[in-house]
């Protein structure tokens, strides 16, 4: 049961890096910074070096602070697995959404159906941090991108020709996979005190691919923890490596969702909004705690866009999102619970 729990939760770690491409190097690679094959060799070690050294607190999170008692092997293979099914489905549609919060959920469905116990304040503070941090990146957002806007006016740079038609006459790029030329018009129309962004947005990518490994890994690695199958240490690097894998083998189909549908951006707004990302998780991951990298970023790119206007907010793909936030949970626990009773009913000692 043991090495069934290894395995499982390190095919859940491969799921979880590809499919957090988009959130961490969408961006940089969508507006030309970097091409997406380096683009995934960049996250490939920061991914693997976040999970390896900073996830150990929020691995304990997962382990030891959501339930009264450990659950068994056996009834983590089951929150494992569960997360795993769900996060892969997501995967196949391409819609991103919050492993974070699928594999609590599940935590939860299996802990109420062995009679585990859920500890329902810590799980409030995850809630509320969850609800919080996306609204705390989009005011960062926001202003951070009026900000960098005044500051590249004042540099001779103009972003903006006017209040009225501002994204006109700047030649807002929509983002989507730049072809040739693309970069170029870029240049022209904005002149060259945006070059140094390019190199800014690799790095701030690069900060959010850290930040993934220690934020995400502990989805798939904290069962390890608390069964006691493996230490803090050995399960975030066991499942930093397995994140890198999936960068690498699978990363690509989902490296342009996030960037390229929900907001159109340059690249002042998407290097403020993926450092915001970046800032964010790292705050949280800091006190042992773990929010969405998608809900994060996406907050950060809304306040970005209203910077600049409303209609730069894609509101369609933005509800599909947010649908697939709720719709995620709410399967995660009914799944888990169903699924645990069906194993108890069949024999299986799961607590």
């Amino acid at each position: 049961m043991n090495v069934l729990l290894v395995a499982v939760a390190l095919a859940f770690a491969w799921s979880i890096g590809a499919h957090y491409t988009g959130a961490c190097m969408g961006m940089p690679h969508a507006l030309g910074a970097i091409d997406a094959r380096r683009a995934l060799m960049v996250m490939a070690p920061l991914a693997l070096l976040g999970a390896a050294l900073a996830s150990h607190g929020v691995e304990r999170t997962v382990a030891l602070r959501l339930t009264d008692r450990r659950l068994h092997v056996a009834a983590e293979v089951v929150v494992v697995a569960v997360a795993f099914a769900l996060t892969s489905i997501y995967n196949r549609l391409r819609i991103p959404t919050s492993t974070i919060q699928i594999l609590v959920f599940s935590l939860l469905g299996t802990a109420l159906a062995t009679g585990a116990g859920v500890r329902w304040a810590r799980v409030g503070v995850l809630a509320i941090l969850w609800a919080a941090a996306p609204l705390c990146a989009f005011l960062l957002g926001l202003a951070l991108t009026r900000l960098i806007d005044r500051l590249i006016d004042r540099l001779g740079g103009r972003l903006r020709g006017g209040r009225g038609g501002a994204l006109a006459q700047a030649g807002q790029l929509t983002v989507r996979p730049l072809r040739a030329g693309a970069q170029a018009v870029d240049r022209s129309r904005r002149g060259h005190v945006l070059e140094p962004l390019g190199g800014m947005l690799v790095l701030v990518g690069a900060v959010a691919s850290f930040a993934m490994g220690g934020n995400d890994v502990a989805n798939a690695t904290g069962p390890l923890v608390g069964a006691r199958v493996l230490s803090p240490l050995l399960a975030g690097t066991l499942g930093g490596i397995a994140l890198a894998v999936g960068v690498l083998s699978y990363g690509r189909p989902l490296l342009t969702r996030v960037a390229f549908e929900i907001v159109q951006v340059d690249r002042a707004m998407a290097t403020v909004a993926q450092g915001v990302q970046g800032a964010v998780v790292l705050a949280a991951v800091a006190f042992g705690l773990f929010t969405s990298m998608n809900q994060a970023l996406v907050g950060a790119m809304a306040g970005a866009g209203l910077a600049r206007g409303r209609r730069t907010v894609e509101l369609s793909t933005l509800t599909s999102i947010l649908r697939g936030w709720l719709l995620g949970p709410a399967a995660g626990i009914g799944m888990a619970f169903v699924i645990a009773h069906l194993a108890i009913a069949a024999g299986a000692s799961l607590s």
